[in-house]
């Protein structure tokens, strides 16, 4: 495909129009656009099977801008510049006349084609049966898929072959937003630029591992979606083990997608099994009751509207997780997550281990372990907790466990945070993948979810209760009390 502007694209956003584009893309679009890193001829061109004037989509944006950007963050002569960009095509998805359309829009400029499939994933194949059936899907076009990339191990093998069928791998972009945000980026300067955490990032070190994305919200409207998924599968598959998997990987022989999409591979394959005859040990489930959120009293998920009676599906997970290999041997690795928790919260906590004699126990007597915590949302930074001495006169000398607290927001004021989808969308756009899921992941993290579920309906015990408003059912306490553990809170 000859291209008349080899920086320029064509940025095709199937279900333009849908939650995701309103919240996130566009928005996310537009800041690009704010820090001038789109080329002045690409363009925007907004698929949606609604029946509207093709003027009215510059409209529409601006409504989006108003809602969902900050007012500070917007300018006149970039959202005017921005609006500009846009085209609407009317689809039907599943009208292979319809893509004529798209492709009489498209030739109208030979630029960097990529397409973003912001839909449900039952219409992956058919939107790409689409596009290759017009000419749509040479190189070195690029497809976005969004998550969930099938609902088990099974259903994602499926959607992966339809895909595949039209799509090289090279040309696949899976998303996961996770890894667009700035502290996960971190973790790999974190761990292979600092020889102070480098040299001490493994068994003989670390005591265990904690992952934690707890949501304050319930449903919000979604009952019917989220009850066919469940946490495990809604956070667990995708974020929580790509996030686990970047902390536990080995250093990757150069910066590059394949380096480290093999070594995050490599993890996932050392997961150990969890089925029936571990599960009740390594796994809690939960599922909210009626509680407060803050100083709101809100319903419990079977009180949701559109709500089911009797319904089993989990809105809280805690996993007791252990990576056989040499590195992670006898470290455990303990995820949570879960909706209606007391607050909006993702980081992970590594705590090292305890020194092995205390020589201030008069004035300490428990000393307890340094940790590594990383914040991830929604104050992004990295605090380093440690002892240190209390100033002042005496005849003992007085500790402290304090904490160096590196904010972002507060180290780089001059420096605005990007949201995740800004960064994996230029990425896209410059053609790289280093942040994005190879297929081999996807399949690899459903095998080890698959053998939880199984488990789970294997032993047929229904999800704990716990109040809105807590951190989870009682029962996940206890899987780090057995240890000797607790959550860090």
């Amino acid at each position: 495909m000859p291209n008349d502007c080899p920086n320029c694209c064509d940025m095709v956003l199937f279900g333009a129009l849908g939650d995701l584009s309103r919240r996130k893309l566009i928005p996310a679009l537009y800041q690009l656009e704010r820090a001038q890193l789109i080329e002045p001829q690409s363009r925007i061109i907004a698929v949606a099977r609604e029946d509207m004037p093709a003027a009215q989509i510059t409209e529409r944006v601006s409504d989006v801008l108003k809602q969902f950007v900050a007012e500070n963050e917007r300018d006149d002569d970039s959202m005017a510049r921005f609006c500009k960009r846009f085209q609407y095509v009317c689809m039907d998805f599943s009208d292979n006349a319809s893509y004529q359309s798209l492709q009489q829009c498209l030739e109208q400029k030979q630029h960097q084609r990529i397409f973003y499939l912001a839909t449900p994933p039952a219409l992956y194949a058919t939107i790409c049966k689409g596009l290759h059936d017009v000419g749509l899907t040479e190189e070195p076009t690029r497809v976005i898929l969004e998550k969930p990339i099938g609902h088990n191990l099974s259903s994602s093998k499926d959607i992966n072959e339809e895909v595949g069928r039209y799509f090289n791998e090279s040309q696949i972009y899976r998303i996961d937003h996770y890894l667009g945000k700035e502290t996960v980026l971190n973790l790999l300067a974190l761990r292979f630029a600092n020889s102070l955490f480098s040299n001490n990032w493994d068994h003989h070190a670390v005591d265990h591992i904690q992952i934690t994305a707890a949501e304050q919200v319930g449903v919000e409207g979604r009952w019917s979606y989220y009850d066919d998924a469940g946490q495990l599968r809604d956070m667990v598959q995708n974020h929580l083990l790509q996030v686990l998997s970047l902390i536990a990987m080995e250093p990757p022989s150069r910066l590059d997608a394949e380096s480290i999409r093999d070594e995050k591979l490599k993890v996932l394959k050392a997961l150990r099994p969890i089925n029936a005859s571990n599960s009740q040990q390594m796994t809690v489930r939960g599922q909210y009751a009626k509680g407060f959120s803050g100083e709101k009293k809100v319903p419990g998920y079977l009180e949701e509207e559109g709500a089911k009676e009797n319904s089993e599906t989990e809105t809280f997970v805690a996993l007791k997780a252990h990576i056989d290999n040499w590195r992670w041997s006898g470290v455990p690795f303990y995820l949570r997550t879960g909706k209606r928790m007391p607050e909006k919260r993702s980081e992970v906590v590594i705590t090292f281990k305890k020194q092995p004699h205390n020589i201030f126990h008069e004035t300490l007597p428990d000393l307890p372990p340094n940790k590594l915590v990383i914040r991830l949302q929604p104050d992004e930074g990295v605090e380093v907790e440690m002892i240190n001495k209390i100033p002042g006169l005496g005849k003992q000398m007085q500790l402290k466990a304090t904490t160096l607290d590196l904010s972002f927001d507060e180290t780089f004021k001059k420096r605005r945070i990007a949201d995740a989808y800004e960064r994996l969308l230029l990425e896209v756009m410059h053609g790289n993948q280093y942040l994005f899921v190879h297929r081999q992941e996807v399949e690899q993290a459903w095998n080890w979810i698959d053998g939880i579920i199984a488990a789970w309906e294997t032993t047929d015990e229904s999800p704990k209760p716990y109040p809105a408003g807590s951190w989870g059912p009682v029962a996940s306490v206890s899987l780090l009390a057995q240890d000797g553990r607790e959550w860090d809170e």
